[in-house]
């Protein structure tokens, strides 16, 4: 089996991100609360970047909804208002895989296309996940994410119950390109001054 190859999401893909959401939905609960506008809450935060996982056999026109099997975007989140800069952090939002695709390793596969935006720019990338989604906390420790901390959702589940949320990390490995910049900008000698150096790559 050809596995799905992913992509930047357009505009058409749309209404087959939201038929495999409405399938990941009714088998697995995600998104917790179905919402009102599917096609809106995608487009929700406005995403730097999206991704789409387009399997490979679903070709014909009259595919083109079901050839959907995956997504997931990151959007920018503020610096601080007040107080030294902080370190440019995304947020990783919105990843599903339909379950006719499970097994493939697309959440992995994914979640390293989000990883390779952010660090090609020099950020730090954020999520959150129900404290209920065992299998989706496995996936982000196995990839490297670091849990720092939990605390309840501004939002209830359906029933109005509180629900509570574990907070992952994940830091860049490359200097963010503001800071990149201004070193490529410094003078030859004081960049080789000073006994150390920074490579990115």
């Amino acid at each position: 089996m050809i596995p799905p190859s992913i992509r930047r999401r357009r505009a058409t893909d749309l209404d087959g991100c939201v038929a495999a959401l409405a399938e990941v939905h009714r088998v697995d609960g995600y998104p917790l609360n179905w919402p009102a506008d599917p096609h809106h809450w995608l487009r929700e935060p406005h995403p730097a970047r999206a991704w789409v996982a387009v399997a490979a056999d679903a070709t014909a026109a009259e595919d083109a909804d079901a050839a959907i099997v995956g997504h997931v975007s990151v959007h920018r989140l503020p610096g601080p208002s007040t107080g030294p800069p902080a370190r440019p952090t995304a947020e990783v939002t919105r990843l599903f895989v339909a379950p006719a695709a499970r097994g493939l390793e697309l959440g992995s596969a994914l979640l390293a296309r989000a990883r390779q935006w952010a660090s090609a720019r020099g950020t730090d990338l954020v999520l959150d996940v129900t404290c209920g989604d065992a299998s989706a906390a496995a996936l982000y420790e196995r990839t490297g994410w670091r849990c720092t901390g939990v605390s309840v959702a501004p939002w209830t589940a359906p029933d109005g119950s509180p629900v509570s949320l574990r907070h992952y990390a994940l830091r860049s490995d490359a200097a963010p390109a503001s800071a990149a910049r201004r070193r490529a900008s410094r003078p030859a000698a004081s960049r080789s001054s000073g006994g150390s150096s920074t490579s990115t790559s």
